[in-house]
């Protein structure tokens, strides 16, 4: 990627929503502009964990705001993640489809390990080169994420339901800050963390980390009180938590450097922060500056340098994993890539990529059975950690591994979108014509698209000279009859 390159992150947290752009430099991200607005969406889940309209509506807003600071990025320039309450809201997709039209750029929801693994990016991208053992601890609004890690790679990561917007509401629900509802919040937090106690233990690192929302208002806090800065130490946390006993109530809190925003969801967050102390006997924790937003912009810059796409690394390892042949899955890649890249229009770079992974990774499902194998892969790739993964590609390349055999009326409304379509046009194909696991002769083989028409076409005689392929694109054409296109194959 070019010096100058303007890249954008947009983190849709579940206390703030915020915009980073940084400009890169030498290999490097230099911040150009921040913005942040409290939101609060962590407050609008109702009973049934769906968001409501307000909550939807003020996200929208803001991301209406951020969306004209964003007008004329390119698409791969900007990258906007969704956390925890948009993990957990089950009308979820209500408010992406809506806040991305909204924003002008898809809203990647990540899982809890993919959040930390970003995180991690982000906190280590703007620390000092050390070959130390790092935690890193960022308490957000419904979630904690714990990493452990070494220079720009994690070891472990892990995700919490516990966070300050959510233990606020739980445990001081109106706003009174007494004993009880403290040491009920802290044991509480202690129960949620209590299985990271062993697995980021003392011994396995050397200097905790604390980064984003929590950590960095504490920080503040004391600094002003005159704590030392940039740290915080266990006296630190109880002389904070004597002052919001003192306070008795979240507003009559008076400390410098404490902003309005804060201030309902620090009780909750000092709590879930001492229960973290006091589990992996953290004496002294160091505050640092990167967080969830700059690691997914050094995301964007890897993913744009060739080689260094994470993705593509984790597909390798899910192909590892659950031993899939690998010739196989790199002549049906390397097809089904060749015939979109005939029939697909200029600048669909991306989508050939994820076709290529999915039809590396579309016998993963043999390792379960070889009955019904591409709906166990679907299942995997719908259920697994992936690194690099928003959980949204993660769908995007399950529903292609499902489709790749069998009926297409299973993917229902999902085949009425393009892209999609022609993606699994070509992988199809590709696995019809692979179906001897061999490189098969496609000299002349050319697959087109137009409108919702595919056609297929070979030279003269390839027909003849292998029947079995032409039978089975034959066949494709028949398992396309009740779906919105035509396949219409002509081996001659």
């Amino acid at each position: 990627m070019q010096d100058g390159t303007l890249l954008a992150a947009v983190d849709l947290g579940s206390n703030s929503f915020r915009l980073e752009i940084g400009r890169v430099e030498h290999g490097h991200i230099r911040r150009v502009e921040y913005l942040k607005e409290t939101v609060r969406q962590g407050n609008g889940l109702d009973a049934e964990r769906n968001l409501t309209p307000e909550a939807m509506q003020r996200g929208w807003e803001c991301l209406a705001r951020f969306a004209e600071r964003l007008a004329g990025f390119a698409r791969h320039h900007v990258r906007a993640v969704a956390t925890q309450t948009l993990r957990e809201a089950r009308n979820r997709e209500d408010f992406i489809r809506r806040g991305g039209e909204i924003l002008g750029f898809p809203i990647d929801v990540v899982s809890g390990p993919e959040e930390a693994r970003l995180i991690y990016q982000g906190v280590a991208r703007l620390l000092p080169q050390s070959d130390e053992r790092r935690l890193v601890v960022d308490i957000g609004g419904r979630s904690t994420e714990l990493i452990l890690g070494r220079q720009f790679t994690p070891s472990a990561v892990a995700s919490y339901r516990v966070g300050s917007v959510a233990w606020s509401a739980r445990h001081f629900p109106d706003g009174a800050l007494t004993p009880r509802a403290f040491e009920a919040a802290e044991t509480a937090a202690r129960a949620v963390l209590d299985e990271a106690a062993q697995a980021y233990r003392g011994a396995l690192w050397d200097v905790a980390y604390g980064s984003s929302g929590t950590v960095g208002a504490v920080g503040t806090l004391l600094a002003a009180a005159g704590w030392e800065e940039g740290h915080i130490t266990r006296e630190g946390l109880d002389w904070l938590r004597a002052q919001l006993l003192r306070a008795r109530h979240a507003d009559r809190v008076r400390l410098e450097g404490l902003k309005d925003d804060r201030r309902p969801v620090l009780g909750g967050g000092l709590c879930v922060l001492r229960a973290v102390f006091d589990l992996l006997g953290i004496e002294r924790m160091t505050i640092a500056q990167g967080a969830l937003r700059q690691g997914a912009l050094y995301d964007l810059l890897e993913r744009e340098q060739p080689g260094t796409d994470l993705r593509a690394a984790t597909v390798r390892a899910l192909m590892q994993r659950f031993a899939v042949d690998e010739a196989q899955a790199g002549r049906v890649a390397q097809l089904a890539v060749q015939l979109f890249v005939q029939a697909a229009p200029p600048g669909s770079e991306r989508a050939a990529r994820k076709l290529e992974w999915a039809a590396r990774l579309h016998e993963i499902g043999c390792r379960i059975s070889h009955d019904d194998y591409h709906r166990h892969g679907a299942y995997i790739l719908e259920h697994t950690d992936a690194a690099g993964f928003a959980l949204t590609e993660l769908h995007a390349l399950s529903l292609l591994v499902l489709g790749h055999r069998g009926k297409l009326r299973k993917l229902g409304a999902d085949l009425d979108d393009p892209v999609l379509a022609l993606q699994l046009m070509c992988l199809r194909t590709a696995v019809a014509l692979c179906h001897a696991r061999r490189t098969p002769d496609v000299q002349g083989l050319t697959l087109r698209l137009q409108g919702r028409r595919c056609t297929v076409r070979s030279r003269p005689g390839w027909a003849a000279a292998f029947p079995q392929s032409a039978h089975l694109l034959r066949e494709e054409a028949q398992a396309w009859q009740k779906t919105p296109w035509d396949y219409a194959a002509d081996p001659a």
